[in-house]
């Protein structure tokens, strides 16, 4: 899409907020000043009515989201989870963007079913209820198999909805590349490379057949986990934009009053959604990434069930230790420690002063500790330690950004049962777990025994090779040589060669002893 296409949806954008009136609503609720609020109104009326319209029956800021689109509606799921940046009244009113969209025809439903499936839907299912949910990609119908009598949950994806989407992502990539050249100071953030990991997301969201494997493998890691389930995917029923799986009763986890209403402990369940999250991300190193109330229910047992793979989060095992360290020196007030971490994993430039990034970082997390629980807030952290590496030249991981977005959803989760909920104290037990497990002793006797396993499969060809570097060593003018770079790969390669064989050795000795 051209640079001028993607202004002009942008104009629409802003236009369509000040049609709707979500424009003053939404600034007001996000505490904008006054005066900002009035510029806003003043430049975007001239050209409001080139916005969409909406539905007028709905709150303004929904009718303006709903209008503009799918990738819209994501980012107001997100703030729905957060009372604490939008307001109770404006996040309770974006909660209906989780699954209670306005549905497409049933009929357009079926008839994808058929076509992506091969037979007709009475064929396969011997019940099909209208909509029973609608998200910004699919809208879910209960079903009934007709060989089995099994009760199934039957996802359909919405029509045009991934053309919708290329449309959105390229004025975001447009926006990205402005702010780029515009803002110098902002590269070291990345946003065209935030915007492409958020495209490859949604990509990943848009084929439901990555999406039954996704909840396959999450199903398999979280097999053990007690109170805690995922629906079976029914392969042969499943394909690229229709998804079957086990219908799941329950009560959603937006329905605040009526999990009272059953008696459940919603402090425990608060917490439980927390700990979840952190033990799937630091044990696992794969973790559901869009566990907003429309995403979870508890279960007639009391379960927390979770919905929607759509969106997974995978980080490798080296950053599990280094987000866990982090979080550890917080929990343990050790901001020295936090710095240390943030330099050896290449998060800080390595000319800058680590006493001085301690000495910021305390400056963040005390002010926070020291209020209450209610206040003592994951996302507050995120956003005072965001200004901090600012400061100090920390580029953005994108291998960290599922990770973070997801840590202050399932916080606002949380604190939407139990609103005193204490985050530190929640999180501490599965981080102190995990460090007892993965850093320490058991974890070094791990490790050398997973770097031997992988050692032991080129065991048959380090004595050639370290015979061969040798030599090459010992015979510079050797007429095989290439020049300085050969001579620095044989050194490595003897280097190599001789490391490992002192690995094994050592394996072998502490064996004997």
């Amino acid at each position: 899409m051209n640079p001028i296409s993607n202004l002009w949806r942008l104009i629409r954008t802003g236009a369509t907020f000040q049609r709707t009136g979500a424009l003053d609503v939404a600034m007001r609720e996000m505490g904008a000043p006054d005066g900002l609020r009035r510029f806003a109104k003043v430049v975007m009326w001239p050209v409001q009515w080139l916005g969409e319209k909406g539905d007028p029956a709905q709150p303004p800021v929904v009718r303006a989201i709903t209008a503009l689109g799918p990738s819209y509606v994501k980012f107001g799921q997100i703030l729905s989870t957060r009372p604490d940046v939008t307001g109770p009244e404006l996040s309770a009113q974006l909660r209906v963007l989780q699954d209670k969209l306005p549905p497409f025809d049933t009929t357009l439903a079926r008839a994808e079913v058929a076509r992506e499936l091969g037979a007709p839907v009475e064929t396969l299912f011997s019940e099909f209820s209208e909509p029973v949910a609608a998200a910004s990609i699919a809208q879910v119908h209960r079903a009934r198999v007709a060989a089995t009598g099994r009760e199934v949950a039957v996802k359909v994806r919405r029509p045009g909805i991934a053309r919708a989407f290329a449309r959105d992502i390229g004025a975001f990539y447009f926006v990205a590349r402005v702010i780029e050249v515009l803002s110098p100071k902002t590269r070291r953030l990345k946003p065209t490379a935030v915007i492409a990991h958020f495209d490859g997301v949604v990509q990943q969201e848009l084929d439901f057949r990555l999406e039954a494997s996704a909840g396959a493998e999450f199903a398999a890691n979280s097999a053990d986990d007690p109170g805690f389930r995922v629906p079976e995917v029914i392969w042969p029923l499943s394909a690229q934009t229709v998804l079957t799986t086990e219908w799941v009763s329950g009560t959603n986890m937006g329905d605040v009053e009526g999990l009272r209403a059953r008696g459940v402990d919603m402090t425990a369940m608060g917490a439980k959604v927390i700990q979840v999250f952190l033990d799937h991300a630091l044990r696992d190193g794969y973790f559901h990434a869009d566990m907003h109330q429309g995403n979870l229910k508890v279960g007639p047992d009391g379960d927390l069930v979770a919905l929607d793979f759509g969106i997974m989060g995978r980080i490798d095992a080296y950053t599990r230790r280094v987000y866990a360290e982090i979080l550890f020196g917080f929990l343990r007030k050790d901001y020295q420690r936090v710095a240390e971490v943030h330099f050896e994993a290449g998060y800080v430039p390595p000319d800058r002063d680590m006493e001085l990034f301690a000495q910021s970082l305390r400056s963040v997390a005390e002010p926070i500790f020291g209020q209450d629980a209610s206040r003592i807030s994951m996302a507050r952290l995120l956003a005072h330690l965001f200004d901090v590496t600012e400061r100090f030249g920390m580029e953005t991981r994108t291998e960290l950004i599922l990770l973070q977005r997801t840590m202050v959803v399932v916080e606002g989760v949380g604190r939407s049962l139990d609103p005193t909920m204490n985050m530190w104290e929640v999180a501490q037990p599965v981080v102190e777990r995990y460090i007892r497990d993965n850093i320490g002793p058991k974890a070094v006797v791990r490790d050398l025994a997973e770097t031997a396993r992988v050692l032991s499969r080129f065991g048959p060809l380090l004595p050639h090779m370290a015979e061969r570097a040798l030599i090459r060593t010992n015979n510079p003018r050797d007429v095989r040589d290439d020049g300085p770079r050969d001579h620095g790969n044989r050194q490595l390669i003897l280097g190599v060669a001789l490391g490992a064989g002192g690995v094994i050795l050592g394996l072998l000795l502490g064996a004997a002893l």
